[in-house]
C-alpha cells in the first residue's frame, strides 16, 4: 500500500509549498530566500512582458516567454455551427488584446 501512495504522491503537481521546500534542500538556502528568488523572477518575467518592456524573455534551457498581439475580430452573423451541422449561430466581435504565449526550448523537449 505504501507504494501506490507513493505513485499517486507523484502524479499530481507540486504546491508552492513543495516546490519552496524542494528548491530549499537542494540549494541549502532557507525556504523564505528560495521564495523571494521566486517573488523577484516573477516581477522579471512581468517586467519584461509589459507594454513598456522588450515583450519577450528567455528562462534559460527551459522556455521562452513572450506577448502577441492578437487584432479585433468583428461580429458575423449566420455562421455554420461546427457542433451541430445544418444550423447557423451568431459570432461576438472580439476586441483587441495582448496574449502570453510560452514556448518550450529543446533542452525541456528533449527531457520529456
Amino acid at each position: 500500500m505504501a507504494k501506490k501512495a507513493a505513485a499517486t504522491a507523484t502524479k499530481k503537481p507540486l504546491s508552492k509549498s513543495e516546490i519552496l521546500a524542494s528548491l530549499s534542500e537542494k540549494t541549502g538556502l532557507s525556504k523564505k530566500d528560495v521564495a523571494n528568488v521566486l517573488d523577484g523572477f516573477a516581477g522579471l518575467v512581468m517586467s519584461s512582458l509589459k507594454k513598456n518592456g522588450p515583450g519577450a524573455f528567455t528562462f534559460p534551457g527551459v522556455s521562452k516567454f513572450k506577448v502577441v498581439r492578437k487584432p479585433a475580430k468583428k461580429a458575423q452573423k449566420g455562421v455554420p455551427n461546427p457542433f451541430k451541422p445544418g444550423e447557423l449561430m451568431d459570432v461576438a466581435a472580439k476586441p483587441a488584446r495582448n496574449v502570453v504565449k510560452i514556448l518550450p526550448l529543446k533542452a525541456l523537449k528533449d527531457a520529456v
